[in-house]
């Protein structure tokens, strides 16, 4: 069992209407309407019909197939889905950008180590690491 299957999910629905900080460290998917900040440990996701407007929105991973006004970061990943609405900046290790998504703003890549420890692989996995390190660096 994955860490992540572990997690509750919470959801907002349609017809949820909050305005405020959400703080949270489980799954959370939005479907009504959100206004304010929201600092999360867990994946956020914005669902179709969903109105988000915040002045950050921060997750560690953020899947938007509805509409996102304000700034986001994805400290592991960040996908707009086909018909999402994004005007923001986003900060994120890995961004998917799907067909037909109306996005305004800036990208920032973040940068993400490795998840091995370089000191326990065997040589050949060694310096396949350190080669793709060393792609990322260009």
């Amino acid at each position: 069992m994955m860490e992540s299957d572990k997690k509750n999910l919470t959801v907002f629905g349609r017809e949820t209407e909050f305005d405020g900080v959400l703080e949270f460290s489980d799954n959370l998917i939005i479907t009504g309407k959100f206004s304010g900040t929201i600092h999360a440990k867990g994946n956020l996701e914005i669902a179709k019909d969903a109105v988000c407007m915040v002045d950050i929105m921060s997750a560690q991973s953020i899947i938007v197939s509805g509409s996102v006004t304000g700034n986001i970061e994805a400290s592991e990943h960040l996908e707009m889905c086909n018909g999402s609405t994004v005007k923001g900046d986003v900060k994120t290790a890995r961004l998917r950008i799907a067909e037909n998504v109306d996005f305004e703003g800036s990208v920032t890549m973040l940068d993400q180590e490795p998840q091995e420890d370089l000191f326990s692989l065997a040589s050949a996995e060694f310096k396949k690491a350190l080669i793709v390190k060393s792609d990322v660096a260009r």
